[in-house]
């Protein structure tokens, strides 16, 4: 998908498409990030330091898994 830069104020913007918005389901005001790929950059709307930090939550819940259900009561 093309996207074009433009100008808006002092900055530089890219407007995105309907089908693009569509397809993240972005909303206004919702945040996306662009990440370093091997081929370019990846536009997308989930952080990947969250995901990151969530994949280390659950190696840490299933190795301790006993002492989080004992703490749930």
């Amino acid at each position: 998908m093309e996207l074009k830069v433009t100008k808006i104020g002092n900055s530089l913007g890219v407007v995105l498409p309907k089908e693009l918005i569509a397809s993240l389901k972005l909303e206004k005001g919702d945040i996306i990030w662009a990440t370093e790929a091997r081929s370019g950059y990846r536009i997308t709307p989930y952080d990947p330091v969250f995901g990151e930090q969530m994949t280390a939550a659950r190696k840490l819940m299933k190795k301790r898994r006993n002492a989080l259900r004992e703490l749930a009561k």
